[in-house]
């Protein structure tokens, strides 16, 4: 109450949310939240398996936008992702064995995970931007109230999580990483 008696304007009120996004949280890291949901645990995994792309998520200088293929997605690849049809033709049926091998595997699948992550967050409808892998520049543009990803067509099922450092997109899709 002031001094008159009377009660004063009370509490400021918070803007309204944008219905269309979910609130950005900010201590929480990419790293923190990209294990949460099960419908992209195999590509969270693969995510920890890359040293630079780990150290990336759990970097709260460096804003990327994840964009996470689900499982079914990553299960009706016609290869696995650290596998490249070109090392079987030079090497043959054993490309993966021994030490070489699994070097091979683990630079395939660090060029996988590269390019489903891009350097920046927010990420503008139709700014065109190159993943980290650099191979080439992508963007996204709404389609029947839909984001796509283009030149992939490749369709957002949802935003996923927004925090601190970017944002995790969950894609009906994979980008062509070959």
């Amino acid at each position: 109450m002031d001094p008159a008696g009377t009660a004063g304007p009370g509490p400021a009120m918070p803007p309204a949310p944008d219905s269309n996004k979910l609130p950005a949280q900010g201590g929480v890291m990419l790293s923190d939240v990209m294990g949460r949901d099960r419908s992209i645990n195999i590509f969270a995994g693969f995510t920890r398996d890359i040293e630079s792309i780990s150290r990336r998520l759990d970097d709260l200088s460096q804003n990327s936008t994840v964009i996470a293929p689900l499982n079914s997605q990553i299960e009706k690849l016609p290869r696995k992702p650290w596998e490249d049809p070109r090392d079987y033709e030079a090497l043959g049926a054993n490309a993966y064995e021994g030490g070489d091998g699994q070097d091979r595997a683990q630079k395939n699948l660090r060029r996988f995970v590269e390019a489903h992550v891009v350097p920046m967050s927010p990420w503008p409808e139709k700014e065109k931007i190159k993943t980290i892998l650099g191979d080439r520049e992508i963007w996204w543009e709404k389609r029947d109230g839909a984001r796509v990803i283009q030149p992939d067509d490749i369709e957002v099922d949802i935003v996923g999580s927004q925090v601190g450092n970017g944002e995790i997109w969950i894609v009906r899709g994979v980008r062509n990483y070959a």
